[in-house]
Order: C-alpha cells, then sequence, then structure tokens
C-alpha cells in the first residue's frame, strides 16, 4: 500500500504549517512552498483541498491567508489523508455501496476485511499532526513493522522490545 504523493505532500505541508504556530496565525502558501520544497501551485491546490475538507481556514485580501482549523494534537493524519483521497478503503470490500468484487461469494477473507480497514485506519488516526512537529526519537522508529537487521533474530523474529507509541 502506498499514499498517493499528492496526500504525502499534504501530510509534509501541514506538519509546516503546525510547527510554525499551530493554530494561531495566519501563513501563506509561497512561505509553505519554500519551506517544504514543494511547488506553489501543488500548495494552492493542497489548501484548496484541505479546506474543504475543514482542517484549514482560508481567509483572502489584507492580512489573509490560512490556518489550521483545530489545533495540531486534534488533527491525525489519517484525517489529511482522507482529505486529500476520501475514505481509507484497502480493497473494495470495505465499500458497503460497491458490489464489483469478482470473488465476492466464495472469498473467506472478504468479512475480515473491515477489521483489517479499521486498523490500518487506527494505526493513522493514532499519529495526531502534533506528534509529526516532534524530531523522531530512533526506539519509536522501531517496532512491529520496522527493524532494524541487528534486531533479528534466526528465523526472522525481532527480538527487540520497542514499541512504536504516538
Amino acid at each position: 500500500m502506498r499514499l498517493s504523493s499528492l496526500a504525502d505532500y499534504a501530510v509534509v505541508m501541514m506538519a509546516a504549517a503546525a510547527r510554525h504556530c499551530g493554530a494561531s496565525c495566519r501563513l501563506n502558501a509561497t512561505l509553505l512552498a519554500g519551506e517544504t520544497g514543494l511547488p506553489l501551485p501543488t500548495v494552492q491546490k493542497l489548501v484548496s483541498k484541505l479546506s474543504a475538507a475543514g482542517l484549514i481556514e482560508s481567509a483572502r485580501g489584507t492580512g489573509g491567508g490560512f490556518r489550521l482549523a483545530r489545533p495540531p494534537a486534534a488533527i491525525t493524519v489519517a484525517d489529511i489523508v482522507e482529505a486529500i483521497e476520501g475514505p481509507i478503503a484497502l480493497t473494495i470490500c470495505v465499500d458497503a455501496a460497491r458490489d464489483d468484487c469478482a470473488m465476492g461469494g466464495t472469498c473467506r477473507v472478504m468479512p475480515h476485511w473491515s477489521t483489517i480497514n479499521g486498523a490500518v485506519r487506527g494505526a493513522l488516526a493514532g499519529v495526531s499532526l502534533a506528534s509529526l512537529t516532534h524530531p523522531v526519537r530512533p526506539e519509536l522508529v522501531e517496532g512491529p513493522f520496522f527493524s532494524s537487521s541487528s534486531s533479528q533474530k534466526e528465523g526472522g523474529a525481532s527480538t527487540s522490545s520497542a514499541r512504536t507509541v504516538y
């Protein structure tokens, strides 16, 4: 699974906005484009999408610009991804409005996709924008999904006791 570039850029841009001043001051697209290295038209497109989703508030004219609609601690990576890509749905099985799976009648995993999808969405929802404004601590990078080869024992099982904490 891979996020789209636009969703990735939205997370980068929102983290930069949170680092600047959280929800307390107005920023402009040119400033964030310069800081993040994203092209100005991309930042402007993201501002439009994030504003439509209610994650940022924008104002035109003198003193205009945009700011986070909520404190960084109240905005999650899931919120940002869904603002850009729509609801998180790993397979068509989790979309109740669609019924076009070729294996739908015989698939034994289908009933479990909602649980799997919920776990992925929950992981993204567990990461706040505020947490992305701090440097990464190495002990948080190693966990059940990320481990260095030095923490592997024979057979591939991890011996690391680090836990992913957000």
